[in-house]
């Protein structure tokens, strides 16, 4: 579940990485039926150094994306090659192998039996065994030194994924705010954010059983009378298709109210279901820039497979021209008090 490689997302290159790569067989036995994977390429991955009830899910830690695929698998398993290549030994617990055309391929939570400069063989020599409390593999795949999602064209197969991601909720926020905004009323700068997720592609096991995983791809529009005015090209999608935003733009791709599944604050884990919120104006939003009227705002979010969901919202924007912030005053809506994340009911 950790974090390994520093990414960079350059667009020419990206394409570069993408073209020739061929598909990959699975690590673990059967290496040609597909396993289940309980969490994705992009996911969010997010340890608050404060308790849950100091700052909740706005104080300070480290945030990065997921730049692999966690495949799950009973401890013990034995992790094979999905292409032969040289090894080198990152951790402990990790292990790298790099093909004769650079493509690497990264391992993590093994115990390895293999050495430094060990050349290796696909489906064939046994990188090592899946260590005790791991329950799965992590799998990193790097293209043109560009962590890759496993699940693209020319990654891991066979791949199926029948299952449709849900936008779950929409919200309209004051700029640089977690107070929300009345929709009957929006004025001056505002985010927008959705609550998306996606289904996992088959059912794990497990305290992971039944938990999120992050959409391939977010777009949005905004509808006014007969016209749609694109925003998502200005203010960026969200898209894990290929390779990953830096680490360094976590909360300009996710929004705040976004925390991991096991979710961690301080000294505590909870076993529970992680809320991934995705911020979808990254600049804001600003409402005076639009005449006064009832808009239709509509999120949809899709898998690396083109499965897809969407939710349409409508609100009104309310600036009074009087006003220097385009808000006419009125008490706020308060903000709800903050609640320990719960276990899903089985």
């Amino acid at each position: 579940m950790r974090l390994r490689v520093v990414t960079f997302a350059v667009c020419g290159i990206s394409l570069l990485a993408s073209a020739g790569a061929q598909a990959y067989p699975w690590p673990v036995k059967p290496f040609y039926r597909q396993h289940p994977i309980r969490a994705n390429f992009g996911d969010p991955r997010t340890v608050f150094l404060d308790s849950l009830l100091t700052n909740g899910a706005v104080g300070p830690g480290t945030f990065q994306f997921h730049n692999g695929i966690d495949i799950s698998a009973p401890d013990d398993t034995v992790v094979y090659p999905v292409e032969s290549g040289t090894v080198r030994i990152i951790s402990g617990e990790a292990v790298a192998v790099t093909n004769r055309d650079g493509r690497t391929f990264q391992y993590f939570h093994l115990i390895p039996t293999v050495i430094t400069g060990e050349h290796v063989y696909a489906l064939r020599s046994a990188l090592g065994y899946i260590r005790m409390g791991a329950g799965h593999v992590h799998l990193t795949e790097i293209r043109r030194y560009l962590v890759w999602n496993p699940l693209a064209k020319g990654g891991i197969a066979p791949y199926q994924d029948l299952t449709d991601p849900t936008v779950r909720a929409v919200y309209v926020r004051r700029w640089n705010s977690l107070q929300p905004v009345n929709p009957h009323a929006v004025c001056g700068k505002v985010s927008i954010s959705a609550d998306a997720f996606d289904t996992q592609s088959q059912p794990v096991t497990g305290p992971f059983a039944g938990f999120p995983v992050s959409p391939a791809l977010l777009t949005w529009s905004l509808t006014h009378g007969d016209g749609t005015r694109r925003l998502a090209a200005l203010s960026g999608d969200v898209d894990f298709r290929g390779t990953l935003p830096s680490k360094n733009d976590f909360w300009k791709v996710y929004a705040r109210g976004t925390y991991q599944n096991g979710p961690r604050f301080g000294r505590r884990q909870y076993p529970s279901a992680g809320e991934f919120m995705f911020l979808l104006t990254r600049q804001g939003l600003e409402t005076r820039n639009f005449p006064n009227g009832t808009y239709k705002l509509t999120v949809h979010a899709s898998d690396i497979k083109g499965n897809g969901g969407s939710l349409v919202r409508t609100f009104r924007i309310e600036n009074d021209p009087g006003s220097p912030t385009g808000c006419r005053s009125a008490a706020p809506v308060p903000l709800p008090p903050a609640q320990p994340p719960t276990q899903p009911k089985s």
